[in-house]
């Protein structure tokens, strides 16, 4: 094989992997999800937040879902005035 036809190999395998990489990039994503915890006991709610945030930390794209549970948390820790909580 000549010196030319590999750089023209690698060239192609380049521009497909370019062209994969731009199709992905431009997919719709899936719909947000609702971070909505369903009626449960505070220790079970607690426990789902707890692994929702360990996901959310596993991610290196941004995910609604993700900032939803961390408003939660913070909502938790710092506390607020809402339903009668302190």
């Amino acid at each position: 094989m000549s010196r030319n036809s590999r750089i023209a190999g690698v060239a192609a395998i380049a521009g497909i992997m370019l062209a994969v990489g731009v199709v992905a990039l431009r997919e719709p994503r899936d719909p947000p999800r609702e971070a909505v915890l369903p009626i449960a006991q505070e220790n079970e709610q607690q426990e789902m937040l707890a692994r929702e945030l360990e996901r959310c930390a596993t991610l290196t794209m941004p995910d609604t879902t993700c900032e939803q549970a961390w408003v939660e948390k913070r909502r938790r820790f710092f506390g607020s005035d809402e339903g009668g909580r302190p």
